[in-house]
């Protein structure tokens, strides 16, 4: 059975990236181990941040919205779209200053959208991405991940438990920068394995 993976990459560097590295080792085993539909999300690039106009755009109804509201959304929509098709979720998470890349951001804000990725009820929010995995491939230089420090890690979790994505698996490679290279490849063979 085809398995639809979506990979994003949001380092900014696109040689010598540690999460770009894990990414290829793991999107390699998967593809090697069965039939991968995959698309591939490159953040560095950048995204457009919400604006006021897109926040008008995105509270109105469907039905309602002009062209102009429309295309403020098409990046969004495409976005949520490639999610949606995705069974499995395989994210690239560097930690600069401690907190994700803003281009990361700029991801989860066009993605994390009432009524089409998640809901209000009267027991509160409900993710409505159901029955998807989630692989996380993290790497820092110096701060420790799961740390009081990093503001990266759990921001990430929170945002994919609450659109619906709650079966999540992490890989760090932290406090690279301290670190020696059989680090490194202590945390690769553990990518791989799990992706065999």
């Amino acid at each position: 059975m085809t398995q639809t993976i979506l990979r994003i990459d949001s380092s900014a560097r696109t040689n010598g990236s540690i999460t770009r590295n894990l990414t290829d080792a793991y999107i390699k085993t998967r593809q090697a181990a069965g039939d991968v539909n995959l698309i591939t999300r490159d953040l560095s690039g950048g995204l457009p941040f919400v604006t006021e106009d897109w926040v008008g755009a995105n509270f109105t109804p469907e039905e309602d919205r002009t062209e102009a509201q429309k295309s403020i959304l098409s990046t969004s929509d495409t976005l949520i779209e490639e999610l949606k098709a995705a069974d499995e979720i395989v994210i690239g998470l560097p930690i600069y200053n401690f907190g994700m890349p803003a281009v990361l951001k700029a991801w989860i804000d066009q993605v994390a959208r009432a009524r089409v990725t998640f809901k209000y009820t009267e027991n509160g929010p409900v993710g409505l991405l159901k029955g998807k995995r989630a692989t996380i491939l993290l790497a820092s230089g110096g701060t420790e991940a799961g740390s009081a420090v990093d503001f990266a890690l759990p921001h990430l979790k929170h945002v994919l438990g609450f659109i619906g994505i709650h079966d999540v698996t992490v890989f760090s490679a932290d406090q690279m920068m301290m670190a020696s290279e059989e680090k490194l490849d202590t945390v690769k063979r553990n990518v791989v394995a799990h992706a065999a």
